[in-house]
């Protein structure tokens, strides 16, 4: 005896035997799909195969089994950075740079001049320097005004520190690091320091801020001829809200 069978019979019969994605696929085609496919036992179900300890108790831990599963089912690789609290006009930077004992340069710039593409470099730096300055990657840059030559074998060291105009507070960012490697490919002396945060983010260590002196290829063993400085975070920042959320982490004074 053949026995009819209602069209919400049917799906009620099929819809437990769908996977997550295609049960909320479902859930888009009509009212009545809608209806039965948003019934909570059938996201019980799922959860249960993915996550049995979940389903013990006599309600889900969150409103419901379909938002349990709808917010868990899938690993989000992306999710976009809120706006900073910060922005580089609210902010400046000190800058000491010496040689043995002698101080050659000490300047405070503002945020925005250390902004990426601010200023073009000059004319006569090797074609390394020029792409790896003008590579997508983010790099706060600053020109030297004026430049002036460091001598091979003496120790150069290099302090940044951070000011806030906003709340009158500063943060170290490099603390009288030694430039101890000279990169000739890329004509740069790099120096680092790793970042002190606020203890209200104890998970969050072992991020270094990098200081390079750039100069011209003169092919002079003798000295270097710095015309300007870089300023970044490695990967942990690789945007202008990276950064500026990095520095709102700092440990303020």
């Amino acid at each position: 005896m053949e026995m009819e069978m209602s069209s919400e019979e049917i799906l009620k019969v099929v819809f437990p035997l769908l996977e997550g994605r295609d049960l909320a696929t479902c859930m888009s085609v009509c009212k009545q799909w809608r209806e039965i496919a948003q019934d909570d036992y059938l996201w019980k179900c799922l959860c249960a195969n993915r996550w049995p300890s979940v389903c013990k108790q006599s309600s889900p831990p969150i409103l419901s089994y379909h938002n349990l599963f709808k917010s868990f089912y899938k690993r989000k690789m992306y999710r976009a950075l809120l706006p900073p609290k910060l922005s580089l006009k609210d902010l400046e930077f000190y800058i000491d740079i010496w040689t043995e004992d002698k101080l050659m340069f000490s300047e405070v710039v503002p945020g925005p001049v250390l902004q990426k593409g601010s200023w073009t470099p000059p004319n006569g730096i090797s074609d390394v320097l020029r792409l790896h300055l003008t590579s997508p990657d983010y790099k706060m840059t600053f020109p030297m005004q004026p430049r002036f030559n460091i001598p091979l074998g003496q120790i150069v060291s290099v302090s940044v520190f951070v000011g806030r105009r906003d709340t009158q507070k500063v943060a170290c960012i490099i603390n009288k690091s030694i430039c101890d490697y000279i990169d000739r490919s890329t004509f740069r002396a790099l120096a680092f320091d790793y970042l002190d945060f606020s203890p209200e983010h104890p998970f969050v260590s072992g991020i270094r801020a990098w200081i390079s002196l750039l100069f011209m290829d003169h092919g002079n063993e003798s000295d270097i001829d710095v015309f300007g400085i870089e300023l970044d975070f490695c990967d942990a920042a690789d945007s202008e809200d990276q950064v500026l959320w990095l520095l709102d982490m700092l440990d303020w004074k």
